[in-house]
């Protein structure tokens, strides 16, 4: 086994999960501290709901206290018109403002899933936003990466919305973030899309699927995250790959949740990759 040119973080979502972020709010430090116990080097938070440590001095002092980085930071906004709202822009901004104070990392761009009516225009319409947002990080020295995702109700999900989508995002501003859970979910192979779109992949997140109806503790689903992994190391990925356990356990025991993925990632899956 020969030192693997990317590094292992570990998204909040999970501690999200749990009553609609409600019982974890404003406890951004205590997931720090999970995630380092976990052996993870990164934390992706969500930035509307990083409380106190939104203070990049306080994040920083947080960060360094446990060894971790800050791998990047998920905005997740509506982006339901054919513009930015004046308080979308207010809050991208503000993250990308966050972001510089980071150097390397990434601002993960998400759209909060609100229905698939109308698709051919809000396609088109969350395409113009992120590339505008992207180009404004661009500015300020941040690196974006768009991430789709598969609920009933996204317009992310379905290989023409991949397609449609990711053929019209502005390479020279963003990249892709393949989630392989969400891309599973929306039955589609997660190696042959990565493939298929290398060129725009310069952040990954990790999730496994198991079908029943989604997604399952990491290593207990039907992802071949050896593949993937294995595949990423061949290319000479050297993004990050984040870790987003949104099994079933997560709703009862995230702290749980994220300590297993830490182990199984350094346990079973780093020892098989070449």
């Amino acid at each position: 086994m020969s030192k693997l040119p990317f590094r292992f973080g570990a998204e909040v979502y999970t501690w999200f999960m749990s009553n609609n972020g409600e019982t974890y709010k404003g406890q951004l430090g205590h997931m720090i501290e999970v995630i380092s116990k976990a052996g993870f080097t990164g934390i992706q938070p969500i930035f509307t709901w990083m409380g106190p440590l939104s203070d990049p001095q306080l994040l920083a002092d947080k960060l360094h206290e446990q060894q971790i980085d800050l791998a990047a930071v998920a905005l997740a906004l509506d982006w339901n018109g054919t513009e930015e709202t004046a308080e979308e822009k207010e809050i991208a901004d503000n993250a990308i403002r966050l972001l510089s104070q980071f150097p390397g990392s990434v601002l993960c761009t998400v759209q909060i899933p609100t229905g698939r009516h109308d698709l051919e225009n809000r396609r088109k319409n969350l395409v113009n936003i992120v590339n505008k947002v992207s180009k404004r990080a661009a500015d300020q020295g941040v690196i974006s990466s768009f991430h789709p995702n598969s609920p009933h109700t996204s317009i992310t999900r379905t290989e023409e919305d991949y397609r449609v989508i990711l053929e019209e995002l502005d390479s020279s501003v963003t990249g892709w973030c393949p989630d392989v859970g969400h891309i599973i979910n929306g039955d589609m192979d997660p190696l042959e899309k990565m493939k298929e779109y290398r060129s725009l992949i310069n952040h990954v997140h990790y999730k496994d699927w198991d079908g029943n109806p989604e997604f399952t503790l990491m290593g207990k689903g039907k992802v071949d995250f050896v593949g993937i992994t294995q595949w990423l190391k061949d290319i000479g990925f050297d993004g990050w790959i984040i870790c987003e356990d949104e099994g079933q356990e997560a709703l009862d025991d995230p702290d749980f949740v994220t300590l297993h993925d830490g182990k199984w990632v350094h346990e079973q899956l780093i020892p098989k990759i070449k």
